[in-house]
């Protein structure tokens, strides 16, 4: 095409018709074509024949696809009544001095009594050993290989590494995490993977996979519309679930985290229909997470969540409406404002306001879409962190310090969430912050000497 982009500095790349100087989508630019080209309705992005409109809305890409099966609205959305929610939120740095220190009061005062300092748990699994070695690998990739290796490690210490399994990856991005779990589980048989990620992705890893025993599946659904119950797969063969994650950004966890636990354990039947009682959902998840698929019991109708696996980040972007810890959170007195304030602050453990600190988290690239934690980071270090109100009663440690607070104060708000719906949660740091300033796995596995609450 002889049409000059200058966005891209760049002529067109596309091929014009046979005769034609222009592509399509540049025609208006010759003379002699007098038929007049306006933008598409569904996305002004790009242009199309005037003339040619309806033809074309009916197989533009950016019309309205149908739904997928499993594709329920808002079902792991969580807080229904967003009344709850208080719309007096000014930003961070539009607090005083005075509202800033009752805030550190009141987060130090929760965070009372809490288990702070993490147990490390950096392992690494055989799978990976050959591409560890690997000295065509980047430092970038070399991060990526040992943060991979030590969740495949602490999937492995918690026997989730094992057939008859469906591994459901969230925020899958590429799927390397995926791939790693199926080369670690070579010789295992009937193993099924679930890839979900509602953005389209390039360069995925999954369809380069050529072994029989395993099956890879995209889901293009976003976490908040997924319904696992109703994937074609699981309804099928009622495969016990292992929900995994890297890097699983802000609220996307806690969207996770309520679909395996709320929505895969409770039959979904209807759009409208409410969660089962606590005791039925916490009954089907006394199933010890070593025991294969063949030796589990059959008389419920949905296999429990075997184990989840998720390392987390970007607590700044976590949301009230989505938070599976509401109920912690208004136990220690605290309630959405303050959770507001305290997702921002959580940024300071990582981004703090300090050089070393940002070209340290600029150091590793972001490998796919779920893990440019960093560059979210550093987007909020120039917004949040640089007031002056901060600067002139905070140092950068005490900033750093806080943010950890209030990081493990929202994480152990999903510890507590999965302890009460029958499982054995934890955090632990699975690598070095040098390979990863977002370096905390949450584990869980269900608990058989759980006794769920008598419902009334």
């Amino acid at each position: 095409c002889a049409y000059f982009v200058q966005r891209k500095r760049r002529f067109c790349r596309m091929v014009p018709a046979a005769g034609r100087r222009f592509c399509g989508e540049h025609g208006q630019e010759e003379e002699q074509n007098d038929r007049k080209r306006i933008p598409c309705p569904l996305d002004p992005k790009h242009t199309v024949y005037e003339d040619q409109l309806q033809k074309h809305l009916k197989k533009c890409n950016s019309r309205e696809k149908p739904k997928p099966v499993y594709f329920v609205q808002d079902i792991n959305a969580g807080l229904k009544d967003v009344a709850e929610i208080s719309e007096k939120q000014v930003p961070l740095s539009s607090l005083s001095i005075e509202e800033l220190q009752n805030l550190i009061i009141k987060l130090k005062k929760a965070s009372n009594g809490l288990e702070l300092h993490l147990k490390e748990q950096i392992l690494s699994h055989q799978a990976l050993q050959e591409a560890l070695n690997d000295p065509k690998n980047g430092e970038s990739a070399f991060k990526h290989l040992k943060q991979q290796a030590s969740i495949l490690g602490n999937m492995e210490k918690l026997h989730l590494l094992g057939p008859g399994r469906c591994f459901v990856e969230f925020g899958a991005g590429r799927g390397k995490l995926s791939h790693w779990v199926d080369i670690a589980l070579e010789n295992v048989e009937s193993v099924q993977f679930l890839l979900v990620e509602r953005a389209t992705t390039r360069f995925k890893v999954d369809g380069k996979h050529k072994r029989r025993d395993s099956v890879f599946e995209r889901l293009q659904v976003d976490i908040q519309h997924l319904c696992l119950n109703k994937v074609p797969i699981l309804e099928k063969k009622k495969l016990p679930v292992v929900g995994i994650g890297k890097h699983l950004c802000g609220a996307a966890t806690d969207l996770a985290l309520r679909c395996l636990i709320e929505s895969y354990t409770t039959c979904c039947d209807g759009e409208d229909e409410e969660p089962a009682p606590k005791r039925c959902r916490a009954a089907q998840t006394e199933v010890a997470p070593h025991k294969s698929a063949g030796n589990e019991s059959t008389t419920e109708d949905h296999k429990p969540v075997a184990g989840i696996v998720i390392a987390l980040c970007c607590h700044h972007k976590c949301d009230w409406t989505h938070y599976v810890g509401r109920d912690f959170f208004k136990s220690v007195g605290l309630g959405p404002v303050e959770f507001h304030y305290f997702q921002r602050m959580s940024s300071w453990a990582t981004c703090g306001m300090q050089e070393s600190t940002s070209k340290a988290s600029t150091s590793e690239d972001s490998e796919d879409q779920t893990n440019g934690t960093e560059e979210h980071e550093q987007m909020l270090n120039r917004t949040e962190s640089g007031s002056d109100t901060l600067q002139g009663i905070l140092s950068v440690e005490e900033r750093k310090e806080l943010g950890c607070l209030c990081k493990r104060l929202i994480d152990h708000g999903r510890v507590e969430y999965l302890q009460q719906q029958g499982y054995r949660a934890a955090l632990q740091y699975y690598t070095e912050p040098a390979v990863s300033l977002e370096n905390v796995l949450l584990t869980a596995v269900p608990n058989p000497a759980f006794i769920p609450e008598p419902t009334i």
